[in-house]
């Protein structure tokens, strides 16, 4: 995918069904556009499109350059699966009362309703979360000591379902959501599966910047990750926040009884992150298999500001950090301490150089955040002295 380029005017996201394309052309609302192609309400493909000086462009030439032909025709043998499954959606959110009833108000939609929807009210401040969850007609729980994953946790120990899916306040599902999500633990080796998440709108630099560098896409095509993936990468630390995202991802509520909980070192209040791909990696560890299954589709509103994308990206490192080193004295994993003491600061010092060279520009201008949140990582993990008292060794 030719990515785009990030500046002050906002880049237009068209969805374009194939099935339903009638014209030969597409007229871009900009100078820039993110388009997107469907089949089978299945994403299959997607390019940045440049404006044209008639402000057309030949759909032909776009789907050509974008489309896998391997996704298309996965899209196609796709067939609706609503099953029996008792199946449970949490939320988790603390004061964003407004973003939380738009994703409830998606959850409406579903093909597959969900058995139960739970919000975990992680400390919020004042009662509008609770009246947003009161007003949908789903349950809420409200706990209050803040952090991601212990809020993940007591949706787990809430949830009634057989599967235990998970989604964000900032995020937008799309009606077939919870149908793929489902459908796709099509064996029973399967312990977790995630979703395509993609952006919501690109309207402002930061949002633009965030998803040329950071996005949460993973492709198009279904990938199954297990042993032979986690041998591959061990040697350098396995990469398992390739899997997919934790704004939309889902598990056998079995697999909590096997590996435990979500790991609480992680996560912790707004400065943290890789509670998800720790768990993962847990998973992975065990013998299990995740799966990225790309017809599962939700819309991630990205931080609108660099204010709030520094914070993000500063947390994101942070809890990368900590990840690592969980890992590591979980399972003695040496890789996870190469990617750490070589990997993490080679690639710092060869973007750190790029700067210095060339000037700051997007892959650069979060360099110091990014660092700032891996030293706090290791700084937090060395004064936590503390065992996880959910996780499973």
């Amino acid at each position: 995918m030719r990515r785009g380029k990030s500046g002050a005017d906002p880049i237009a996201i068209i969805h374009q069904d194939l099935d339903a394309a009638a014209d030969a052309q597409i007229r871009l609302p900009g100078q820039q556009a993110l388009v997107v192609f469907w089949v089978n309400d299945t994403p299959v493909g997607q390019i940045y499109a440049e404006h044209q000086p008639d402000g057309c462009i030949m759909l032909g030439e776009l789907v050509q350059a974008a489309v896998s032909r391997r996704a298309v025709l996965a899209a196609r043998a796709l067939s609706s699966a609503v099953g029996s499954t008792r199946v449970s959606v949490v939320i988790c959110t603390r004061d964003r009362s407004d973003a939380l009833a738009r994703c409830l108000a998606s959850l409406q939609q579903q093909s597959r309703r969900p058995d139960q929807v739970l919000v975990v009210d992680n400390a919020s401040r004042d009662g509008r979360t609770e009246a947003a969850a009161r007003a949908a007609g789903v349950e809420y729980v409200r706990e209050d000591r803040p952090g991601l994953d212990i809020a993940r946790n007591t949706g787990v120990l809430h949830a009634t379902g057989d599967i235990v899916a998970y989604t964000d306040d900032d995020i937008v599902l799309h009606p077939r959501w919870l149908e793929r999500m489902t459908a796709a633990f099509d064996a029973l080796d399967i312990m977790s599966v995630t979703g395509l998440v993609l952006p919501a709108e690109l309207e402002t630099p930061a949002q633009q910047v965030f998803e040329d560098h950071w996005g949460f896409g993973r492709g198009f095509e279904r990938i199954d990750f297990g042993r032979e993936f986690f041998a591959a990468h061990r040697r350098h630390g396995c990469p398992t926040w390739e899997i997919g995202a934790g704004a939309s991802m889902a598990f056998r509520r079995k697999a909590f009884d096997l590996v435990g909980l979500f790991d609480e070192r992680l996560d912790v209040g707004a400065a943290g992150c890789s509670g998800d791909s720790e768990y993962w990696h847990r998973l992975l560890v065990a013998g299990w298999r995740c799966r990225y299954e790309p017809a599962a589709v939700a819309f991630h509103y990205h931080r609108r500001t660099f204010e709030g994308l520094s914070r993000q990206l500063h947390a994101y490192m942070r809890g990368h950090v900590v990840a690592l080193l969980v890992q590591f004295k979980r399972n003695r994993s040496w890789g996870d301490l190469r990617r750490l003491f070589i990997t993490l600061p080679r690639w710092y010092a060869k973007r750190g150089l790029k700067r210095l060279l060339r000037g700051q520009d997007p892959s650069t201008m979060f360099l110091w955040p990014e660092v700032k949140g891996s030293v706090g990582g290791l700084l937090y993990y060395l004064g936590s002295s503390l065992p996880s008292k959910h996780s499973k060794s």
